[in-house]
């Protein structure tokens, strides 16, 4: 299977570049994955695919402002920083640009002062270990000084940084939104447990690899980045009895489904626990625990097309796609749904 079997052409036009003012406004596209046939509505009619007895996994991580912009101490030169990952206490892992200025040794100064860092040591990909100093919470200077890790297709400066959150965000942690819930408003998925359908949560902090592409002609020689999770005990009875119940089990993102699939055993059932994944989801897989999948539209030759293609046959999945270009829907992180079932 080769990576380019996941090429598509998207005209730059349709990349989002900025959230809708009402989530739930996106369009939605739905593909009936044992057919093929393919639907146009918008998000906030979701629930005519819904039944009761269904049961929906959201990812309940929330984004840190983890993009950092300082000065080297004794040259003054600028150094942005992003956190990717706390090691221990005070010491991240960090991505340092220009890389070349980031020696062991090299002290960095954030806004004022309020926050330093010195660089302890240089890690896996050119990452560099950083050691914080400051005085008082770390969060809050994080909030304070911090800004939103976009990806890098999104050029325009997000002006409310809710807006890269999505509603029942909790557990910090991630440095990239799971996307697919940006649509849900709280009005939304209060209708969603109306009609009888349960609402599971889980986590999985989002790391930067989920935007890596995959630099190997054969899929299945790429190494996938690992991310943490934590499924919890009631929220695997919740969607075991769902599994049990005959209903479905529909993750919302890509970031839930693999959270849900690393913490099956191969009879189906899911266990509680945390931990991390590097589980890469591709055609041939057979799936444990998901019936189907909530999620935006994803980047040409990225894993998670490859994931999408593994639920729906990547005919399917790339017919859809065409489609979607066709009827001009907005693509990526700030973009348009699709719901696969």
């Amino acid at each position: 299977m080769k990576t380019s079997d996941f090429y598509y052409d998207l005209p730059q036009e349709l990349i989002a570049q900025d959230p809708l003012e009402d989530r739930s406004s996106s369009r939605l596209l739905h593909l009936d994955k044992e057919t093929g046939a393919i639907e146009h509505t918008d998000f906030k009619h979701i629930l005519q695919y819904l039944q009761p007895g269904d049961c929906l996994v959201i990812n309940d991580t929330k984004v840190i402002p983890a993009r950092l912009y300082g000065h080297k101490k004794e040259t003054g030169a600028v150094i942005e920083i992003l956190l990717l990952k706390r090691r221990e206490n005070d010491i991240w892992e960090c991505l340092v640009k220009p890389g070349k200025k980031a020696r062991p040794g090299a002290e960095i100064v954030f806004g004022d002062g309020i926050l330093t860092g010195e660089i302890i040591d240089i890690v896996d990909e050119g990452n560099r270990l950083i050691q914080f100093h400051y005085e008082g919470i770390f969060e809050e200077i994080l909030d304070q000084l911090g800004e939103m890790p976009l990806p890098p297709y999104i050029t325009h400066k997000l002006q409310d940084k809710n807006r890269y959150q999505t509603v029942y965000a909790k557990n910090e942690g991630s440095a990239a939104a799971p996307t697919a819930g940006l649509h849900f408003t709280r009005e939304l998925l209060a209708k969603v447990e109306e009609m009888g359908v349960s609402i599971a949560h889980v986590t999985l902090h989002v790391g930067l690899g989920t935007f890596r592409p995959v630099k190997v002609d054969d899929v299945e020689q790429h190494h996938m980045h690992s991310e943490f999770y934590v499924v919890e005990e009631d929220q695997a009875r919740l969607i075991n009895e769902t599994k049990k119940n005959g209903g479905r089990v529909i993750s919302v993102g890509t970031t839930s489904c693999r959270t849900l699939e690393s913490a099956a055993d191969e009879e189906g059932i899911l266990h509680a626990g945390s931990g991390w994944t590097e589980i890469f989801i591709y055609p041939g897989y057979q799936f444990k625990i998901i019936d189907g999948l909530i999620t935006n539209f994803h980047l040409p030759e990225s894993t998670l097309l490859m994931l999408v293609s593994a639920l729906a046959g990547k005919e399917k999945i790339m017919h859809a796609y065409e489609e979607a270009v066709k009827e001009s829907y907005r693509f990526f992180s700030f973009g348009d749904a699709m719901i696969i079932i």
